[in-house]
């Protein structure tokens, strides 16, 4: 394999595989502390806040670090592998083994949810390292201008492809089960190990910077610098966009599964959802060659309109409560075909554009701003936001006698209010764009 395909090669495998651990984390984690501890909104938000703050500090920290070593390859394969342990340690989490380890006396569900937290944190320790840092900062150092639209397009289609493939996994699994997390753990844990194996033969190191007399402690900070803000302003009002972009798709994002399920009565919510991912993956693919053409304000403004779309189908059509009729279904297939369309694209769109800001050889050092835009503030803004608005959600009672909250559309009305702004903001940023090149 020469050296072009092999770029290609460990492009799509090592972003496939690390946005599958991510789906895991992202939206099945919520569902597994939902399922077996009985987790509350505050529960799920709190995981979400803690992952994202987990993910920020790590991605500045090591994409500093890999800067000042010039190496990305070792933090993508040894992170990838110990990732793949992290995951697989979640299989131990089981209310009997938490029971037997605290004793009777304590309330297991309520102890295993703060594990849970404490070892997603763990994880996204390992993850960030190698995925948020390294491999991001891998892929703007590989490519340029002219293949950044193309190369995101392929990257940014990956999250959808992985929800397909955890779809279609754990199709066969009974998620009310204990055991079946147990299998999906080690499952998922030993692909994303043996992919960081694999990457020490198909990744090549990208050509290193030259050191500069910053000292680590500089590196870190050097995004935050009021020099670099002023030297470099698209890059950062492309970050502010970038936010509130995230914002939105938090709000609902971590409730999304559990509304489909529980709330619309979708208990195939699989079959419904593949043949809308499988689209939206081919839109977003296709995407990155309109964005090498057109440039970032022409690819923001239909994938934001795709995602808004969205929004307001699935509020105005919750799928007649229970979704029980066939017809019923169609509005809530074409509200996810087109919100997850305008999410997947319009992460393209932002993606490219920041790497085509990014100073040259210096990626690592400003993967901390990003993951600060996609993940921190987002993480900790979007969920508390979908949280309040599901305060007063209705409730159900289970077959144990416990109580869980059932999500309603109202997440989709205030998603569509943030993507509100953010088109707001992408119109005074344009008017800006303008006036400084004018």
């Amino acid at each position: 394999m020469n050296n072009k395909g092999k770029f290609w090669a460990a492009l799509v495998i090592f972003s496939l595989v690390g946005q599958i651990a991510w789906v895991v984390e992202n939206m099945y984690f919520n569902v597994f502390i939902y399922k077996m501890f009985n987790a509350t909104a505050g529960d799920i938000s709190t995981m979400v806040a803690a992952s994202a703050v987990a993910a920020a500090v790590t991605t500045i920290l090591i994409g500093a670090v890999s800067d000042r070593i010039g190496k990305r390859k070792i933090f993508m394969c040894l992170g990838y592998i110990l990732w793949g342990f992290s995951i697989i340690a979640f299989a131990f989490v089981r209310l009997d083994l938490v029971s037997g380890l605290f004793g009777a006396a304590v309330n297991a569900a309520a102890v295993a949810v703060t594990i849970v937290i404490i070892l997603d944190c763990v994880m996204t320790f390992f993850g960030s390292t190698a995925n948020d840092a390294a491999y991001n900062a891998w892929l703007t150092d590989m490519t340029d201008q002219t293949n950044r639209g193309k190369a995101e397009g392929i990257n940014s289609m990956m999250p959808l492809v992985a929800i397909l493939v955890v779809f279609g996994g754990f199709m066969g699994f009974d998620l009310d089960k204990a055991e079946s997390w147990t299998y999906i753990y080690v499952i998922i844990g030993g692909a994303v190990l043996l992919i960081g194996v694999l990457g020490f033969f198909i990744v090549d190191e990208p050509a290193a910077g030259k050191p500069d007399e910053l000292g680590l402690l500089g590196t870190i900070i050097y995004g935050l610098r009021p020099k670099v803000v002023k030297s470099n302003p698209k890059l950062y009002l492309t970050l502010l966009g970038f936010i509130v972009f995230n914002i939105s798709i938090q709000i609902f994002m971590p409730y999304l599964i559990i509304y489909y399920e529980k709330s619309l009565g979708i208990a195939n919510y699989v079959l419904i959802m593949a043949p809308a991912i499988i689209a939206a993956a081919a839109v977003t693919a296709v995407y990155g060659r309109f964005i090498d053409k057109h440039g970032f304000y022409k690819s923001a403004v239909p994938s934001l309109g795709m995602l808004m779309l969205g929004y307001v189908l699935l509020f105005l059509f919750p799928g007649a409560i229970k979704c029980e009729g066939t017809a019923m279904m169609i509005p809530v297939f074409i509200g996810s075909l087109l919100m997850l369309s305008g999410f997947l694209s319009g992460m393209a769109v932002f993606g490219a554009e920041i790497r085509n800001n990014t100073p040259l050889k210096m990626a690592g050092r400003f993967q901390g701003l990003r993951i600060i835009a996609q993940v921190l503030i987002p993480g900790v803004v979007g969920p508390k936001i979908g949280a309040a608005v599901l305060k007063n959600a209705e409730t159900i009672t289970n077959s144990d006698g416990t109580t869980s909250f059932l999500p309603n559309n109202s997440i989709f009305l205030a998603a569509f209010i943030a993507a509100a702004v953010l088109a707001v903001l992408l119109a005074v940023f344009r008017a800006l764009t303008k006036k400084h090149e004018a």
